[in-house]
């Protein structure tokens, strides 16, 4: 069956030259985006009752943009004066560029992972008398407190902000040949919202093997799989799929 309509579950990329709006080009398809899921930042209060003292550390970990905005909110919030001398272990490149927005990047102490959070442990592993917190979600990948602990670093995770199920009840009506998944939250929201959902005709793209997981355990049935080798994004795994059913 060919594709006419796709359901992106994440916001509308911000750039002119998504490779999403390629494919609608390309292919001739509709592509709307709507969150699934949003985050919702945790106040300075709640941080304080996880018994967290900002002064106490002395190396922040960053596994995403979001807790790189988290940290900075409420460090705002509680009034501590960022110290030029605090690290930065930052997981990828992108989380790395993105601390630029809060502070000058050649003035800091800034250590940058390649891609996966493990590709940190040898950086980690020169700080080992450092006290490092972990501003993160409510949802957090089982690898990173597992490497930490394997590092036998002084670590503590804070939660900083909380993943949440958004309303898609105006979607009741709306029927769409593909959805894309990105995260097992994403497959939770779906059915917190629609707990008759039936996928039909319906064809589930998902990111991620935890994100499939969630999906087969939801007994969905996933005809787009990224990453792949042939296909290491989930723009690219659409347009391969396009190219097979649009032909």
């Amino acid at each position: 069956m060919k594709v006419k309509t796709i359901l992106v579950s994440q916001p509308e990329p911000k750039v002119e030259n998504s490779p999403y709006f390629e494919i609608q080009q390309k292919y001739k398809v509709k592509i709307d985006f709507r969150p699934f899921i949003h985050v919702e930042g945790a106040t300075a209060k709640e941080v304080r009752q996880q018994k967290i003292d900002l002064n106490n550390y002395t190396s922040i970990i960053l596994t995403s943009k979001n807790s790189v905005d988290h940290f900075f909110r409420v460090a705002e919030e509680m009034r501590y004066k960022v110290p030029e001398t605090l690290k930065y272990f930052c997981q990828s490149e992108a989380i790395a560029y993105y601390l630029q927005k809060y502070v000058v990047y050649r003035k800091r102490k800034i250590y940058v992972g390649m891609k996966d959070f493990k590709d940190l442990s040898p950086l980690i592993k020169k700080f080992k008398d450092d006290k490092f917190l972990l501003p993160a979600s409510d949802k957090l990948n089982d690898d990173v407190p597992l490497t930490l602990n394997e590092l036998n670093v002084d670590w503590k995770q804070g939660v900083f902000f909380r993943t949440a199920m958004s309303d898609l009840s105006d979607l009741r009506d709306v029927k769409y040949d593909v959805l894309a998944f990105f995260s097992p939250t994403g497959i939770n929201s779906l059915f917190m919202n629609f707990p008759d959902f039936e996928q039909n005709e319906t064809r589930i793209a998902v990111f991620g093997s935890t994100t499939q997981k969630e999906a087969l355990d939801h007994n969905l049935r996933v005809d787009i799989m990224a990453p792949s080798a042939e296909s290491p994004s989930m723009t690219m795994a659409l347009e391969k799929y396009l190219a097979k059913v649009n032909k």
